[in-house]
C-alpha cells in the first residue's frame, strides 16, 4: 500500500512535467489524465478494501480505470487489476512474488493493448524493471537494492525510447516525428520507480 501511495503522490506532483513530456509526440494531456485518476484514488483511500494486497490492488484498478482519462485508464487499470489477481489473499509478498506481481501487470497491459518491448510505450520501462526485479530476487538482493536497480532499469528503458518511432498509442500517428523524444509513460515510470526506491532507502 505504501508503494501505491508514493506512486500516487509522485504522479500528482508531476502532473505538469508529465504533460510536457507528452507534448512532443502526443496530446500533451498524459499527466493530467493519469493525475486525475490518482487524485480520486487518494480521495477514496480510506474507503479502499485493504483486506489483502490483491483486493487492495483490484480496488485501486477499478478507480484508475474509471477516472484516469484517455487510454491511461484502461491500460493502468488493467495493470493494477492483473497485479491484484496475482496477489489474491496475500497479506505480504516476497521480492520474488513482487517481481511476479509486476510480471502480471505487464501481461495485463499487453493483453489489453497488444504492445511489446520496443513499441515506445510505458512497457519499455516496465518490462526492464520487472526483469531486473526477477534477477535481483534470484540473486538474493535486498528490497532496497532491488528497487534501486529496478529504477535504473526503468530510466534506461525510458531513455532508449528516443531511438524508436512509436508503434502504439497516440504517438504512433506522428510516426518518425516521435524519434528523439522519449515516451511520456515510460519516462513517468522511470521517475515513479526512482522516487519509490528513494523512499525505501531513506
Amino acid at each position: 500500500m505504501r508503494i501505491v501511495d508514493i506512486m500516487a503522490d509522485t504522479i500528482i506532483k508531476n502532473e505538469i512535467p508529465f504533460c510536457e513530456l507528452d507534448s512532443a509526440a502526443g496530446d500533451g494531456d498524459f499527466g493530467m489524465s493519469v493525475a486525475k485518476g490518482f487524485r480520486v484514488l487518494k480521495t477514496e483511500w480510506a474507503n479502499l478494501d485493504g483486506a489483502d494486497i490483491g483486493t487492495f490492488l483490484k480496488s485501486c484498478g477499478m478507480i484508475i480505470t474509471e477516472h484516469c482519462g484517455g487510454a491511461s485508464g484502461p491500460i493502468w487499470g488493467s495493470a493494477f487489476r492483473a497485479a491484484g489477481k496475482f496477489a489474491d489473499d496475500k497479506a505480504a509478498v516476497t521480492l520474488a512474488e513482487f517481481a511476479g506481481l509486476m510480471q502480471a501487470a505487464v501481461d495485463g497491459i499487453q493483453k489489453r493493448g497488444g504492445a511489446k518491448l520496443g513499441d515506445k510505450t510505458l512497457l519499455d520501462a516496465l518490462i526492464p524493471t520487472t526483469e531486473s526485479l526477477k534477477e535481483s530476487a534470484a540473486s538474493g538482493l535486498s528490497i532496497e537494492e532491488a528497487f534501486a536497480l529496478g529504477a535504473k532499469a526503468a530510466r534506461d528503458g525510458a531513455e532508449k525510447t528516443k531511438e524508436y518511432a512509436a508503434a502504439k498509442g497516440r504517438a504512433s500517428y506522428v510516426g518518425d516525428r516521435s524519434l528523439q523524444h522519449p515516451d511520456a509513460g515510460a519516462m513517468a515510470l522511470g521517475i515513479i520507480f526512482t522516487v519509490i526506491a528513494g523512499n525505501l532507502t531513506a
